[in-house]
């Protein structure tokens, strides 16, 4: 079999099990994965270098074989619990005088070996310092019948150098570590407020009742995240026609200032689209348009100069605007039916708009979309969440 054909076999191999779900997927770029590999091989090069020079008497390059796994997750998972400083530092170190003292005084190896590992383990728990390769340094120990001087030098030296190294080396590639747990995660900038509560998650881990690889705060700050994603997912496909007040409510360019101003007060709404004769958008007229024409600046006597406004005159000839036309705004700000909601929500938010008319491709008037339709629809979608 050559070798192109054993690795293709190994590949397959590979895909059935994930298929399976028994190999967990990748989450990670080829970069943080050439990363991670490069850390690694950097902090047990530093780890060797240091151990030789402070202790040149320790054999093969003051080195033992668990500070490889440490070395994995300090430098491949740094965010990880089990990665952080005192976990790696205290937990290989404990461990290993664990190991030593059982092979001390349990005598026999096939006691020793079964007993360093589950001391091991008890005493990282009781010393809230869980670190996995603790497990492979306290077996080391128990096998090896070394002294408990081995649990200083090289496993806390090694330890102490790769920790150090891996500080340094992932703030200088853009990744935190020391991990900080902050006390309150914040919820992500723009989020929805989460269905579920602190309390809610600690039940939900008291119930799970086993170790995560995952800090709880980090665990509450990614669930935050998954459902600010899902809503705005969901948020994010909606588009105008989907949510606009149909049929629209229009007046035409030649309605009376009386007319729409009943009309307004009849439907207890604040803006008309103006149309032309083809229904297409000419303008949009505004409780703020009648205000302004009627000299809102000055608070004294604004009702009677209102009434006047809209009141019929009866001249045919005179200054007064008498049609919607003549007062309305005619730089609209308008909406395709198309359009996705996201993209209103600046103007709404932002410019203080509160009605949006949604035309079709002719530019015929099909809807207006309000505020309340924009929180109508936030609501429904936050349930939906």
């Amino acid at each position: 079999m050559t070798r192109p054909d054993l690795l293709a076999r190994l590949q397959a191999l590979v895909r059935g099990f994930a298929a399976a779900g028994l190999v967990a997927g990748s989450r990670v770029s080829p970069r943080e994965m050439g990363r991670a590999a490069l850390g690694s091989a950097v902090g047990i090069l530093v780890a060797s270098l240091t151990a030789h020079a402070l202790a040149p008497g320790l054999p093969a390059l003051g080195l033992v074989a668990p500070m490889g796994a440490t070395a994995v997750l300090v430098f491949a998972v740094p965010a990880s619990p089990l990665a952080q400083p005192w976990p790696a530092v205290a937990g290989n170190t404990v461990s290993a005088l664990v190991g030593a003292l059982c092979a001390r005084f349990a005598g026999d190896l096939g006691l020793a070996a079964p007993l360093a590992v589950g001391l091991a383990i008890a005493c990282m728990f009781a010393l809230r310092c869980l670190h996995p390769p603790g497990g492979a340094t306290a077996l080391l120990a128990a096998l090896s019948g070394v002294d408990p001087g081995f649990a200083l030098s090289p496993v806390l030296l090694d330890t102490l150098v790769i920790v150090l190294a891996g500080v340094a080396y992932n703030r200088l590639t853009g990744r935190a570590y020391p991990h900080a747990l902050p006390l309150h995660p914040a919820q992500p900038a723009g989020a929805a407020p989460t269905r579920f509560s602190t309390a809610d998650l600690d039940a939900a881990l008291a119930h799970y009742d086993q170790v995560l690889d995952i800090s709880r705060q980090d665990l509450e700050q990614l669930l935050q995240f998954a459902e600010a994603a899902a809503y705005e997912r969901k948020f994010g496909e909606l588009r105008c026609r989907d949510i606009m007040s149909t049929p629209p409510l229009t007046v035409p360019f030649g309605c009376t200032l009386a007319e729409a101003w009943e009309l307004m007060r009849e439907r207890r709404i604040k803006a008309l689209p103006v149309t032309d004769r083809a229904q297409r958008i000419a303008g949009i007229v505004t409780v703020a348009d009648f205000m302004k024409h009627a000299d809102f600046q000055s608070i004294d006597g604004l009702g009677a100069r209102l009434r006047g406004l809209i009141r019929a005159s009866g001249l045919t000839h005179d200054d007064k605007p008498h049609v919607v036309g003549q007062i309305m705004t005619r730089q609209v700000r308008i909406a395709s039916a198309d359009r996705y909601i996201s993209e209103l929500l600046p103007l709404f938010s932002d410019a203080g708009h509160h009605h949006i008319p949604v035309l079709d491709a002719e530019r015929r008037v099909v809807g207006v979309i309000t505020q309340s339709d924009l929180i109508r629809a936030l609501h429904r979608t936050v349930k939906a969440a």
